[in-house]
């Protein structure tokens, strides 16, 4: 199959028939997990991730004494992969958690201070839990996805002294921005996005883009062996992008 897709993929063709700056089809549900104060899952074709998101008290870090806490964790089922093993994170979830930490993160998309209860004492934290269903490649980007929706309709809930009252809601979670990560991966000459599972495995590099609505570039994470030219670069850029543009109207569509 690997050899059948890079084969068609040289005759300018992809497996599913898509052109190569064309997504899967895309379906998104909200609040797909009730027990969650905000959650989402979300398809890209057969890949499958369902992201949920709570709310707690928690010490603020000693350099950020006045802001909130953000915590990203993934789980990579074996029932979503033969591919994933049973246990503690491996490294392809640690670096899947971090990436889409670091682009909500460095975009600013949740409004940190706002979070905060008492100075280098007391803040709220967001965690984050990305859960794995079903891998048919590009696996981060559908995480990413699920991850800013599922913050766009959390609920903040009622603190209580040192307790969280999920029986009352306050508002909505104070968010800034909605940064989406766009994975532009290059096979020869030619740069795909939303690669299939069967495409990843021929990729010879891959650049991760996560971009605001502003079109800042907030993260950059490489992947693969092959070194990316300058020119290359920039075209992934402008790539991911517009295509970003694409996501951020499913989300706010949605919301």
């Amino acid at each position: 199959m690997k050899e059948y897709a890079l084969e068609l993929i040289e005759k300018g063709k992809r497996i599913d028939g898509r052109a190569f700056d064309q997504f899967r089809k895309i379906e998104i549900v909200r609040n797909a997990i009730k027990s969650a104060d905000g959650s989402a899952r979300v398809k890209f074709g057969e890949t499958e991730v369902i992201a949920g998101v709570k709310i707690g008290i928690g010490t603020p870090f000693p350099d950020t004494p006045d802001q909130g806490i953000l915590i990203v964790n993934s789980e990579f089922s074996p029932i979503a992969s033969p591919e994933f093993e049973a246990g503690p994170p491996g490294e392809d979830a640690i670096e899947l958690a971090r990436v889409v930490d670091r682009g909500i993160r460095e975009s600013k998309a949740i409004e940190l201070e706002k979070l905060c209860i008492t100075p280098g004492e007391k803040v709220l934290s967001v965690f984050i839990d990305i859960h794995i269903i079903n891998h048919h490649g590009n696996l981060l980007d559908a995480a990413a996805l699920a991850s800013i929706i599922a913050l766009l309709n959390t609920k903040m809930p009622k603190v209580e002294g040192d307790k969280i009252n999920r029986e009352e809601y306050v508002g909505n979670l104070p968010i800034a921005h909605l940064p989406i990560n766009i994975s532009v991966g290059k096979v020869g000459n030619f740069l795909i996005i939303d690669p299939t599972f069967e495409e990843e495995k021929i990729l010879e590099s891959k650049l991760c883009i996560a971009v605001r609505e502003d079109d800042k570039i907030c993260a950059l994470q490489k992947q693969g062996s092959r070194q990316i030219k300058f020119d290359e670069l920039e075209k992934m850029i402008d790539l991911a992008i517009e295509k970003s543009k694409e996501l951020r109207r499913l989300c706010q569509q949605e919301h």
